[in-house]
């Protein structure tokens, strides 16, 4: 049993709005990357206390904060995401969620084994704090940072080897980096690592190859190279019992948010239970 969450500031700036259309679309679970455009890392406990009420009204529960955690340049001093992450933490910890989403770091020039290194420490301070706290850290493989590619992630994952640490597994984002038939060939290393899924697509560029491919077009799950079918369905056959997110960025893509609208969020979740119920994912409620 699976259940589904989305990034509700990719419906609309609105937090209440965001919550309106979740719980007309029947989704449970709520990803909080920003509310009334104010990211989750500067929230004040006027915020904190408005969505609390928000979301006990619309019966909807905090699964993860989105938070904006090592994406920065791995260069800058970690005590700016340290506190960061306290910050966060204290947030989600009101919010009734340990799980807080990460990333791994822009380097200066390219994925070397110091720049590996760097980030592999880095990100071990981030476990650290998220240990003594009870968190969860999610690592997302975004375009750019050191965890991008498969291979990046695995070894980053092989270093920290944590349970405070885990693994995003987002599709769009493989192809992004032109990782051609991510499932096919990473699911035995990466599977065991998985804390969190998030779910949207996209098509491979002509020409892309590991690390090289130009942004390219956003698609709903099963619409593009993102092998989200076979995805899910070695979720299922692994008894997988976890979230999947819906991140749609099917009408923009921004450096530190994305934007569906009411209607794109509508498709994305159509899209992703059409495929749950070919694979025979029961949707937990």
């Amino acid at each position: 049993m699976m259940k589904i969450s989305a990034f509700g500031d990719e419906i609309a700036v609105d937090f209440e709005e965001q919550l309106r259309v979740m719980r007309r679309l029947k989704i449970p679970l709520i990803d909080i990357r920003a509310a009334w455009g104010v990211n989750c890392s500067q929230f004040t406990d006027e915020h904190l206390a408005r969505i609390k009420d928000l979301c006990a009204r619309y019966e909807i529960a905090v699964s993860c904060m989105g938070s904006p955690i090592g994406k920065s340049p791995i260069q800058d001093p970690i005590e700016i995401e340290c506190e960061r992450l306290r910050r966060v933490g204290a947030v989600a910890d009101q919010l009734g969620t340990r799980n807080i989403r990460i990333f791994s770091f822009y380097p200066e020039a390219g994925v070397d084994g110091a720049a590996m290194q760097s980030a592999v420490d880095r990100l071990g301070n981030l476990t650290d704090i998220a240990t003594s706290l009870d968190l969860q850290l999610l690592m997302e493989n975004e375009k750019g940072v050191v965890g991008d590619l498969p291979e990046n992630c695995l070894q980053l994952m092989k270093a920290i080897d944590s349970p405070n640490f885990r693994f995003i597994w987002d599709p769009a984002n493989f192809v992004q980096c032109g990782a051609a038939k991510q499932v096919d060939a990473w699911w035995d290393a990466l599977h065991p690592y998985i804390g969190y899924v998030h779910i949207k697509d996209a098509l491979l560029t002509e020409g892309a190859s590991n690390g090289h491919s130009e942004r390219s077009t956003v698609k709903v799950a099963g619409h593009g190279d993102g092998q989200v079918m076979e995805l899910l369905a070695n979720l299922q056959k692994s008894r997988y019992d976890g979230v999947l997110s819906l991140e749609p960025h099917l009408l923009e893509a921004r450096h530190s948010s994305g934007f569906s609208g009411a209607d794109g969020m509508e498709m994305a979740v159509t899209a992703l239970r059409g495929l749950m119920a070919e694979v025979g994912i029961i949707e937990g409620r």
